[in-house]
């Protein structure tokens, strides 16, 4: 299942022209993934305060078309890996069906304390086990 959120550009979203730019899609990946895992019952904090750390390991984005200020954009994520010590996110960034951006993101989990990485909590696999796509489960 894929979890899928609205989001309004705001002005801050964009260039002097109005236009989202490369590095923004980055940003809307991330509220994406934010708002999946809130949905799962989970947050950062939630994280900080078992001990862990989920910092971004890699992010890779292609960009095929801009969003425009006021544009209604929909922001399609889903869970491509879960494995050891690596959690991936991936995204699409859509206008009206259109793909405007897509990637992913690849966190690690890192214990807090030791800052070593650690594999992947139980809190987290769990709940976040619904968003696989069938041919990534």
């Amino acid at each position: 299942m894929k979890f899928d959120m609205t989001y309004r550009v705001s002005y801050g979203d964009t260039d002097q022209m109005g236009v989202v730019y490369y590095a923004n899609y980055l940003e809307l990946f991330e509220r994406g993934r934010t708002e999946m895992l809130r949905s799962a019952g989970l947050t950062y904090r939630d994280f900080e305060a078992a001990g862990y750390l989920l910092p971004v390991h890699e992010a890779h984005c292609r960009y095929h078309k801009s969003a425009r200020y006021d544009d209604l954009l929909t922001i399609r994520s889903s869970v491509r890996e879960m494995r050891g010590v690596r959690f991936t996110i991936a995204s699409e960034i859509l206008r009206d069906g259109e793909l405007l951006a897509e990637g992913y993101v690849t966190l690690a989990c890192v214990d807090a304390v030791h800052r070593k990485l650690v594999k992947l909590p139980e809190m987290l696999t769990s709940r976040c086990r619904q968003f696989m796509t069938p041919e990534e489960s």
